[in-house]
């Protein structure tokens, strides 16, 4: 024990006397450093040995090195002023992220509360579970008896199923290519909305739909996300069905509706009624979920999120009430209804302190854009909305993916590069992006798009994407040799999306 404490205490002598032999040496520096008597000795006993001409050496040497210490003290204080307003906005998104938390949980107080006070209401009128005939309360309180045989409680969808009665599917005799469909979709945007968009942007647009049904366009604001997707609505002949995300969006109702039991009605959403309506035709669809990311996409949209993965469209079905009425809509089968295949889902982001991260779980399933410039103006063809069959647009998807696969040299990079990431930065890709990239490129090429530039864009926004993840401080010396066997496997400057993604995190780092 007696030669232990001797060895302990020799071992804390050594560390705490090279600390006091460092904080000696700081203030000893900073004394030497900042002795302006002894400056003046030192040019006191040169003076009289310096000509003009040194003087004026001497006098230009102090000036920069007066500077240079300036420079420091800026530096410092401009280290010290970026600290504290990054300290500042963290702890405002921190404190905004709670009061949005705090104010969805209220709503989430009052929905419940307002639950109770309708189901006292309900159980004061004598109503009971099961009962064939409802009590429909009037605003005295009292109540007729609803029949559920003859009630309605889904109007808008009882309305479609009017409008749609003798409706018979049409065929469009459509023969455009897909090369043709962006040249027309873009000069009908121009043309008739004024809304300019480059070839390439398109071609993305259209690869994105092939690949997922669910598209996220995501950028700075004011560059034309919503009114791309709201342009491809119009150009369909089917304006596209707008939801704008609130905060307080938690679970699937915000989609679909929910069921008042208190009146006995349904409450349905746009959402609902466009699927519903979708569900007739062999027209193409369009829901917008505008700033998705307002609140937690994964709360809301998670149902959908797995249906949509089912390989078996026959199982893409969402139960909307938990028991049938004999007078529900005709394709309300039990309370069930099958997602329509020829509806897409175009959500649209923006990046800022008071909306939240979109998790991978949403990103490994929907086809990320960016949309960070404006398109420039240009002289446009007048054309005008077309009507287009799912199942032609569907065909040429197929045949573009059958056509047109990534070749076996490309796959192979792919793979070695997969190797790589793991290796360098504990990364991998999955399968589900493999089979999306497997149709996000075809089509790309089917659209007039290089392959390798395909490959390219969709590994950006899909895979590199993670990085984000990381600490870049720490991989923040990989990107070079990364950048390096980009160039070396599939060509000088070819994976410039990546390149350009990556060089701008290691600038954030």
């Amino acid at each position: 024990m007696k030669t232990f404490l001797k060895l302990f205490y020799e071992v804390l002598s050594q560390f705490f006397g090279g600390l006091k032999l460092g904080v000696i040496g700081i203030f000893k520096g900073v004394v030497q450093t900042l002795n302006v008597p002894q400056y003046i000795k030192i040019i006191a006993r040169y003076k009289a040995d310096l000509s003009p001409g040194e003087w004026v050496l001497f006098g230009i040497g102090l000036l920069i090195l007066l500077a240079f210490i300036a420079g420091i003290v800026l530096l410092i204080v401009y280290l010290i002023r970026k600290y504290i307003r990054f300290r500042k906005t963290i702890v405002e998104q921190e404190s905004m992220l709670e009061e949005i938390s705090t104010l969805n949980s209220k709503v989430s107080s009052l929905m419940k509360e307002r639950e109770s006070i309708l189901a006292m209401k309900v159980s004061q009128l004598g109503l009971q579970p099961g009962e064939d005939n409802i009590v429909n309360p009037d605003e005295n309180g009292e109540g007729e008896e609803i029949d559920q045989n003859t009630a309605i409680r889904f109007s808008k969808l009882h309305d479609v199923d009017i409008q749609y009665k003798d409706y018979k599917i049409q065929n469009y005799n459509n023969s455009f290519t897909l090369p043709e469909l962006i040249e027309l979709f873009r000069n009908f945007a121009a043309s008739q909305l004024g809304l300019y968009y480059t070839s390439d942007m398109i071609r993305i647009f259209i690869s994105g739909l092939a690949s997922t049904k669910i598209v996220i366009l995501q950028g700075i604001s004011g560059t034309g996300k919503t009114s791309l997707a709201y342009a491809w609505g119009k150009f369909l002949k089917h304006d596209s069905c707008v939801a704008s995300v609130q905060p307080s969006w938690r679970d699937r109702s915000e989609l679909f509706g929910y069921f008042n039991e208190f009146t006995k009605k349904f409450n349905e959403t746009d959402i609902l009624k466009t699927l519903y309506e979708a569900g007739y035709t062999d027209d193409v669809y369009t829901i917008i979920l505008d700033e998705m990311n307002i609140s937690r996409v994964e709360y809301y949209f998670a149902e959908m999120l797995s249906i949509l993965e089912m390989p078996n469209k026959d199982e893409w079905i969402v139960e909307v009430v938990s028991s049938a009425w004999a007078s529900d809509p005709k394709h309300l089968i039990s309370g069930k209804l099958k997602i329509p295949p020829n509806c897409w889902y175009i959500g649209t982001i923006n990046n800022d302190d008071s909306t939240f991260m979109v998790t991978d779980k949403v990103y490994d399933r929907a086809m990320p854009i960016d949309i960070n410039t404006k398109g420039q103006v240009f002289d446009a063809e007048n054309v005008q909305a077309q009507d287009i069959n799912f199942s032609y647009l569907d065909k040429l998807f197929t045949d573009a993916i059958d056509d047109n696969p990534i070749s076996d040299e490309t796959l192979k990079k792919i793979e070695e590069m997969d190797d790589y990431v793991i290796k360098h930065f504990r990364i991998a890709f999955g399968n589900r992006i493999m089979a999306h990239m497997k149709k996000f490129v075809p089509v790309f090429v089917a659209c007039g798009g290089d392959e390798i530039a395909g490959v390219d864009y969709f590994i950006a926004r899909k895979i590199l994407r993670k990085f984000e993840q990381l600490n870049i401080s720490y991989i923040r010396d990989e990107i070079d040799g990364f950048v390096e066997y980009l160039d070396k496997t599939f060509g000088k400057d070819k994976m410039a999306e990546c390149i350009e993604y990556v060089l701008r995190l290691k600038k954030m780092s």
